[in-house]
């Protein structure tokens, strides 16, 4: 059986852009930020929409289920070590399990916390639910040494789609899928959590550099 392309072409050793998930999407709704606002048909509108993006952002060919979210294992992290699994120079990566079951998924996590993994990459299990204000280490409650997502979670380009959009993909993630109890190996990593990887020299600033640049038509001369 064969990895699937999305995910099978993160497979080699970290490339400074790697990050190809496709940041174009339909027109979101307008949602205020934060799920806890969220009541009645607003709730399910958002978690339709978060849905959308998960199933149209591949996230279920690294998590599980493809692109359908009827499919065993949708969402529930590596069960097939050969087709799921990465290795990344020394280090074997491993897609978790996201449903929200309390013990072995993301049930235990809050949305901010989500929405905190898909803007600045810090892994939930070593981040406090706060609302952070700076990617500055130690600054407007950025961890001073922030753990980040093992590689080769696409983070660096889903930091760049709107607020509601990553709260949507939260409140699917907590209110739109069954908590499914599946434990999943931590994967290996460095000892500064990726950070040397998460350089601006390598995934770029956040927020992009307005447009156009000097690469693109109509940018100033280099």
């Amino acid at each position: 059986m064969q990895r699937s392309t999305e995910c099978s072409r993160f497979s080699s050793w970290f490339l400074p852009i790697i990050f190809v998930v496709a940041a174009c999407t339909a027109p979101a709704p307008s949602y205020t930020s934060g799920a806890n606002m969220q009541s009645g048909q607003a709730a399910q509108d958002q978690i339709a929409h978060g849905r959308f993006l998960v199933v149209t952002h591949a996230c279920g060919d690294c998590h599980g289920g493809g692109s359908d979210p009827a499919a065993f294992g949708w969402l529930d992290g590596v069960r097939n070590p050969e087709i799921q699994e990465f290795k990344i120079g020394p280090f074997t990566t491993r897609p978790k399990n996201l449903t929200p079951d309390n013990t072995t998924g993301t049930g235990r996590f809050s949305e901010r916390q989500l929405f905190n993994a898909l803007r600045y990459g810090l892994r939930p299990e070593e981040t406090a639910d706060v609302d952070i204000t700076s990617i500055v280490p130690g600054q407007g409650n950025f961890p001073l040494h922030p753990h980040y997502l093992a590689v080769p979670m696409p983070w660096p380009s889903w930091r760049h789609m709107p607020d509601q959009d990553l709260w949507a993909i939260a409140a699917y993630l907590k209110r739109g899928v069954k908590p499914v109890s599946h434990q999943v190996k931590d994967s290996d990593g460095p000892p500064d959590f990726w950070a040397s990887e998460y350089t601006v020299e390598k995934i770029g600033p956040h927020p992009e550099l307005p447009y156009p640049t000097a690469r693109e038509k109509g940018g100033p001369d280099r």
